[in-house]
């Protein structure tokens, strides 16, 4: 199935005194490019994140932001580190000693004090694991919502290839009647150049026309490149940079087939072309 790269999907959850929530993004890029976002606490995570990344993306730009809220308990304890305490009131003892005026500490100011509050160690393992699922779950929804936007592409492309066809059909309608011009042309500049008596530019003018005459070529060359379109856009496999390189061909057929015309018809056949394969490559340049 053909995946956007273009896709936005959010998860949260509330694991015990934690709201976890993932947001994941991703534009199109050439490569698998995954930025990670985490708080401290959860950057080990970072090999992990980008891991299952790969797993569900194969190209894309990806940002993966993790945010997270830590509910207070109103029982939660104050612990002191006493030997701090301790040290600080010495120190302030001494300070004090050698000043003629000074304001007494309160409490509150040695609270507010780097260290006296020692940090409540959290075992914050399953914290981790359960981020790591819900990583897993917002992943998913963002494939999914790759592949709904991927149908619609697919729809387009399918919708712009018939339209090709369409355009080489009148092509080759027109072919009896290119090939009636191409000789009339030939005719004329060969009897001109008899005249002049110039054997060089006789046999220049020459296989300048004739090769001008090879359109079937072009024609039967886009009609390979849309079947094969159509082929890939049955694959389940990322196919972007497939479709990428067969615009590149379309693209080439029609410039020729326009570069070779001899009539305004022929011309604005290859132009139309090349409009609708403009417009497929827009789109294949956001599939995976």
């Amino acid at each position: 199935m053909i995946r956007s790269m273009t896709a936005f999907s959010s998860c949260e959850v509330q694991i015990e005194n934690y709201t976890l929530i993932w947001e994941i993004r991703t534009v199109n890029h050439r490569y698998l490019d995954i930025s990670p976002r985490l708080p401290e606490i959860f950057r080990s995570l970072e090999p992990s994140v980008r891991e299952a990344v790969g797993k569900y993306l194969k190209r894309g730009k990806v940002d993966c932001n993790l945010f997270y809220r830590k509910e207070k308990q109103a029982e939660e304890a104050i612990e002191i580190n006493e030997a701090r305490v301790t040290e600080l009131l010495k120190a302030t003892a001494r300070i004090e000693g050698g000043m003629e005026q000074f304001q007494p500490i309160s409490a509150l100011d040695i609270l507010r004090w780097p260290g006296i509050q020692s940090e409540i160690k959290e075992d914050v393992e399953p914290i981790q694991a359960q981020a790591l699922v819900l990583l897993n779950e917002a992943l998913s929804q963002l494939v999914v919502a790759r592949e709904r936007e991927g149908e619609q592409i697919t729809l387009m492309i399918e919708e712009r290839c018939g339209q090709i066809l369409q355009q080489v059909s009148l092509a080759k309608q027109r072919l009896p009647e290119l090939k009636g011009l191409l000789r009339e042309k030939l005719q004329q500049k060969i009897s001109e150049l008899l005249e002049q008596l110039d054997n060089s530019r006789l046999e220049q003018e020459l296989v300048y026309y004739l090769q001008k005459m090879d359109v079937e070529e072009e024609i039967d060359r886009l009609d390979v490149h849309v079947n094969e379109v159509r082929r890939i856009l049955t694959q389940t496999k990322p196919v972007g940079r497939k479709l990428d390189f067969l615009m590149q061909e379309l693209n080439r057929e029609a410039n020729t087939l326009g570069s070779k015309s001899v009539d305004i018809q022929t011309t604005n056949i290859s132009v139309e072309l090349k409009v609708l394969i403009e417009q497929m490559r827009e789109q294949i340049q956001n599939i995976e």
